[in-house]
């Protein structure tokens, strides 16, 4: 503090120095109304205080409590006769102090709201404000940092239901709840942005707050809440294209604006009303997502029975998760938000031992771009968990249908397809042996691809027992049509084994072995040179050849694989196979923060290209391009990097959103001018 001058005084430096708060939430406004009111006394710094009306010293802390109060008496309009500061809050001989409350305007005695500012983390520090909360009696209770800021309704002592924002001085807690809420808003307060928080951030929230103790499968039922909330905004599809349009107008008019101040220019007056909102009364909350949820199943068939109900029987329990979800914007430029959470819902431990994860979205965008796949070519993801190859590659072609044919990185907009776009869905396939996963799958696909996908739930390596599944009613009932889709591809629909897909990318599982003598007999790299057949085989490499299976003559592969399949000497082998069969393209090396904090295992990237006497005629000598990846977007604990300002601020794309910190497009655009370079069938 000493180092700095009253004339260079800036809060943001001050608070950033602790590491612990921001002014994230603030208006500038408010940020240098607070400044402006700063002294100096010695080598001290000090605040009015607007409440206690005497000067404080200016710490990190005291600041963030000086701007909220700021923000309650200018944006919220509470009169400071109506605020207290180091509210005593006894607990028997114990006494502790609310940094704030905010006083029942009716009598003035009774506490109507309880804020705390702390920089602990908001799990730590909402125990704290809810023990303060039910002390007091107060129905409403704020949590803040500077940085997130958590509002909550107090429904009983046990239960905090998150709402939108509190009342004004002028308004009820009804008014609230029940003002009408669109896309819009919905883009001006997301949740994911304004609190810089994940949407798996929210969902460990529901399960501390409501889920553990409900009785209820909490995969299921959140998964159904999230396919309820994806229906509701899609149902806003309109509004959004509107809102786009709007938007460029005025920012057109006003480069200057932030894009919140631009958002907050446009009228929503012709705008639909979401439903997914939690009602002043529960009864009434529980009424609506029931019939939206209804109305979702009727139109993405297949993914729950119509039977099926929502389980969240208790009306306190579903307007408390609907509360946490309302706020959330789920929709953003490549479905990146909605995927991290259901990677934490999927049974991990499940996917664990058979050592499959979800393929980060900058890989995936990498392997697609890579690929470069064509409007007229037929994809498929072997083992497609959550689908992020699938979806992706719709994204690039459709970019190319509206670009000329030039697709940058995965970019997605829940608009209208054209029928070009709509044509190209169904040349795009998943397959996944995990049902939750396929129904994740089926759920983005069909939300992506308006309805319609080819995800099928099977073994991709045991395809000799593909026709039992017919056998099975409530199997074909969903899968049936996409099945015989993927038959028009196979060489010989009685015997699924080869195919005429021109792109396969896939992310296998590769921990643990096949021990089946049934299924291995099925597959050419179970046998050793004197034809004799192993008895057990790494599930990873069955899946190489399965893959290259997949492949017409010329058709191209991107495959995720350990690192020691390109270095053991003992898969010296495997790498002799896959050269017989194809042309080595590239290996980008992925650093071994990839798929943390699942697994640490070192992969890389193998991208093929099978022999064709055409397009891609069988050579002894040839180039192959090789990359590593010094930063693919995580840290060593796992946690995602993200691009920053000088300031330290991060750094958010045209669609609001942080952008992870990676080199992947940069390998991406090399590969793309080498393989012109190398003429490439698939890159002239």
């Amino acid at each position: 503090m000493n180092d700095f001058q009253l004339k260079d005084i800036q809060l943001a430096q001050i608070v950033k120095s602790d590491g612990k708060y921001d002014l994230t939430i603030f208006s500038p406004e408010s940020i240098d109304r607070i400044e402006n009111s700063i002294t100096q006394k010695g080598n001290k710094f000090f605040i009015p205080c607007l409440k206690r009306k005497k000067d404080i010293q200016v710490k990190p802390e005291e600041i963030v409590r000086q701007l909220m109060l700021d923000k309650l008496i200018n944006d919220y309009g509470y009169s400071a006769d109506l605020l207290e500061v180091e509210y005593v809050v006894t607990f028997g001989r114990e006494k502790k102090f609310a940094d704030i409350i905010i006083l029942n305007k009716k009598d003035k005695t009774s506490v109507y709201c309880v804020v705390e500012i702390k920089k602990h983390k908001a799990k730590d520090g909402k125990e704290q404000l809810k023990s303060y909360t039910n002390a007091t009696g107060a129905p409403l209770a704020i949590w803040t940092n500077g940085v997130e800021i958590n509002y909550y309704e107090r429904l009983d002592p046990n239960y905090f239901e998150p709402l939108t924002n509190i009342p004004k001085a002028t308004e009820t807690i009804d008014d609230v709840k029940n003002e009408k809420f669109t896309y819009l808003d919905l883009m001006i307060n997301d949740r994911l942005t304004e609190e810089r928080k994940s949407l798996k951030d929210l969902i460990q929230e529901m399960e501390d707050e409501v889920l553990a103790n409900a009785g209820v499968d909490v995969f299921e039922e959140i998964f159904k809440l999230i396919f309820t909330k994806l229906y509701d905004e899609i149902q806003s599809s309109d509004d959004r294209v509107n809102i786009e349009s709007q938007f460029k107008i005025i920012k057109k008019q006003n480069p200057d604006l932030t894009e919140k101040q631009i958002l907050q220019k446009i009228d929503k007056d012709d705008f639909r009303t979401l439903e997914f909102r939690s009602r002043g009364d529960a009864h009434h909350t529980k009424e609506v997502i029931n019939a939206l949820y209804g109305k979702a199943k009727n139109k993405w068939n297949g993914i729950f029975e119509q039977g099926e109900p929502l389980r969240i029987t208790d009306e306190n329990h579903l307007q408390i998760c609907v509360g946490f979800l309302q706020n959330v914007k789920l929709f953003n430029s490549n479905l990146q938000v909605i995927d991290e959470a259901f990677e934490y819902l999927v049974n991990k431990s499940a996917k664990g031992e058979k050592g499959q994860y979800f393929t980060p979205r900058n890989v995936i965008d990498m392997c697609v771009y890579m690929m470069n796949p064509q409007p007229n070519e037929y994809m498929i993801d072997t083992a497609c968990g959550s689908c992020g190859f699938t979806v992706h590659t719709l994204f690039n072609v459709w970019q190319k249908l509206v670009n000329q044919g030039k697709a940058q990185f995965a970019n997605f907009s829940n608009q209208r397809l054209t029928n070009e776009q709509r044509d190209y869905v169904t040349k795009v396939f998943g397959i996944d042996f995990d049902e939750k996963s396929v129904r994740v799958a089926r759920t983005l696909n069909m939300i992506a691809g308006d309805g319609r996908t080819n995800v099928l739930h099977l073994n991709t390596l045991d395809y000799t027992r593909w026709e039992e599944k017919l056998k099975d009613s409530s199997w074909a009932k969903t899968y049936l049509d996409g099945y015989y889709r993927l038959l028009d591809l196979a060489v010989n629909r009685q015997y699924p084994k080869d195919f005429n897909f021109d792109i396969v990318m896939a992310n296998p599982p590769f921990a643990g072995d096949i021990k089946d003598g049934r299924l291995i007999s099925n597959y050419e790299v179970a046998f050793d040179g004197k034809g004799k057949k192993v008895n057990r085989i790494s599930r990873d490499i069955l899946f190489i050849e399965r893959n290259l299976d997949f492949l017409k003559p010329g058709g191209r592969m991107a495959i995720v694989l350990p690192q020691g399949r390109f270095n053991n000497t003992s898969d010296e082998k495997i790498r002799n196979f896959i050269m017989e069969k194809a042309r080595l393209i590239a290996v980008v090396g992925l650093d071994g923060n990839t798929f943390k904090p699942h697994t640490g295992t070192k992969t890389s990237v193998l991208f093929v290209q099978k022999w064709d006497d055409t397009i891609n005629p069988k050579v002894d000598d040839y180039e192959v391009f090789m990359a590593v990846s010094e930063c693919t977007g995580k840290d060593n604990s796992g946690l995602e990097i993200y691009e920053t300002y000088e300031n330290g601020e991060r750094k958010l794309d045209e669609h609001n959103h942080l952008i992870q910190k990676h080199d992947l497009k940069e390998i991406a655009d090399a590969f793309e001018k080498w393989a012109k370079e190398q003429k490439l069938s698939f890159w002239k």
